[in-house]
């Protein structure tokens, strides 16, 4: 998915840098319309981008449920722990049998 946003976030990118390069001192409203709504499309295309790796964080769940306890100040996480509920959790239960084992 990320690669659709990323080629548009650089067909948006030439196009400004076409429209801008080609400007003149006192240009018109048409063409700076035309930049703005070439940079406009940069933009969406880069929140996108950013979207794409989901709010987790996570590589394997990138989509996936993000942990309710991640930052809360009464259990914050362990060193090293993300903000994907799934990963989390199956490291809490990992934690819980390794405590329950010995």
């Amino acid at each position: 998915m990320g690669y659709a946003e990323l080629r548009e976030l650089h067909s948006a990118l030439h196009t400004a840098t076409d429209i801008a390069y080609n400007l003149e001192p006192t240009p018109s409203a048409e063409e700076t319309e035309q930049l703005l709504d070439a940079l406009r499309r940069a933009m969406d295309a880069t929140r996108a981008l950013g979207a794409a790796h989901g709010a987790t964080g996570c590589s394997l769940h990138p989509r996936g449920a993000v942990d309710p306890l991640y930052g809360d100040k009464h259990d914050p996480l362990p060193p090293g722990w993300g903000r994907c509920l799934l990963c989390n959790d199956s490291r809490r239960r990992a934690g819980a049998q390794r405590r329950g084992s010995r």
